[in-house]
């Protein structure tokens, strides 16, 4: 089956605008050839099933420790805006081994990189589950000219 044609210019012809290169063309390929991948479910990474607060739609379920979020923030609001990651809080509040705030996620892979990159903790049911950190998991784009939040400058 055709996912899509991509046209690109000759190497020779390095004024022709609007046209993709060979490179370009070669490194789009390939994320379209991945795409089947990340959206088979990885293993491990369940679903955490139901309950009272918990919307269908939305079945993966992150908790982040409540000190870590207020702490970063800032930086966890900008890189899920700069990456299109959902930011949805359940206003559930989780207290085992500190307090921890949940998030929801309609897609896996979405709450797969949230989990990741943020330090969370997979929920199943009413448990911590920790499955193993996948291999191959897309890299999300880092924030730039990004200073870190120093209560000393607020003075």
């Amino acid at each position: 089956m055709t996912l899509a044609w991509l046209y690109c210019r000759n190497d020779a012809q390095r004024h022709s605008f609007g046209k993709l290169s060979s490179d370009e063309t070669r490194r789009i390929g390939k994320a379209i050839a991945r795409i089947p991948e990340f959206l088979m479910p990885r293993k491990g990474f369940y679903p955490r099933g139901g309950g009272p607060r918990w919307r269908a739609d939305r079945p993966y379920h992150v908790a982040l420790e409540d000190r870590y979020i207020r702490e970063h923030w800032d930086e966890i609001y900008a890189l899920c805006k700069l990456n299109s990651l959902p930011f949805n809080a359940t206003g559930e509040v989780i207290k085992s081994d500190g307090v921890w705030k949940v998030y929801e996620f309609a897609w896996q892979m979405d709450a797969i990189l949230f989990w990741n990159r943020f330090e969370g903790r997979w929920l199943r049911g009413t448990e911590f589950h920790y499955p193993e950190r996948p291999e191959n998991l897309p890299v999300l784009k880092p924030l730039e000219n990004w200073s870190k939040f120093n209560p000393r400058n607020l003075r």
